[in-house]
């Protein structure tokens, strides 16, 4: 992998407090595809196309179908080794009185399904939202029933519900950066996993918490724009490396 894994191991053992920073990488691994590059979601249509309230306004239909489809290949992935490495590393930390958490770009719900709680900065994709009342709520059905009709669902007020998703153009939820940035400016050791680090707010969360004084571990198979930012590196899919860097016990 990388000749520094005893090195990144024993800064992890030493750690108090850990957070796990995860992107569309960890998710591709499980089969679920990303926004970006070739066979990403957005290859077919530009961003605007599907993912904001303009385009929602234009075409609810075509917004709600392309969601559905995101929704039933969703559900039919799998957490990873990745997946399963953090959720086990969170309840160990845990365990033993430290502090472990996760800060997801993501909307599936792959870590919590792996078995641990996350802060999802980008919206949940089994949530939806009232255009009407705001009310949100939690919702699994896929396919979504009515669209093949072209019916749009309705929340129990009359309107017409949308994924609560942050869609470009909209502003993350304040609650869940303010609770992302409290994570890492404590973290001892931040992990970077799968994300390009090019979508801010989020991206910066990694300076963010090297001025804390933090350690950041980057595990992705390529560079990014995070990797200069990273006392380590590692090259190699989160399911390849992280069940053999968080394989350790609190010193």
């Amino acid at each position: 992998m990388v000749p520094d894994v005893s090195l990144i191991r024993a800064a992890v053992a030493r750690a108090h407090r850990v957070v796990f920073f995860t992107g569309a990488g960890v998710s591709a691994e499980s089969g679920v595809a990303t926004f970006r590059g070739a066979g990403g979601l957005w290859e077919a249509y530009r961003p605007e196309e599907l993912a904001s309230p303009s385009a929602f306004r234009a075409d609810p239909l075509l917004v709600w179908r392309f969601y559905d489809h995101r929704r039933q290949k969703a559900l039919q992935a799998h957490p990873n080794p990745g997946h399963h490495a953090i959720a086990a590393f969170v309840a160990r930390w845990r365990a033993a009185g430290r502090s472990a958490a996760i800060v997801t770009q993501n909307v599936d719900d792959l870590h919590e399904r792996a078995g641990a709680d996350a802060v999802h900065l980008h919206g949940r994709l089994f949530e939806v939202r009232c255009t009407g009342c705001g009310r949100v709520t939690a919702d699994r059905r896929a396919p979504m029933p009515g669209l093949d009709g072209g019916s749009l669902p309705e929340c129990v007020c009359g309107g017409v519900l949308r994924p609560n998703i942050v869609w470009f153009g909209e502003h993350l939820d304040p609650r869940d950066l303010e609770a992302a940035y409290g994570l890492v400016s404590k973290a001892d050791v931040l992990f970077v996993v799968g994300t390009s680090a090019v979508v801010w707010p989020a991206a910066g969360l990694v300076p963010h918490a090297r001025r804390a004084g933090a350690t950041i571990i980057e595990v992705n198979p390529e560079d990014t724009d995070a990797s200069d930012q990273c006392a380590f590196t590692v090259r190699a899919p989160s399911g390849q490396a992280l069940p053999v860097l968080l394989d350790v016990e609190p010193a």
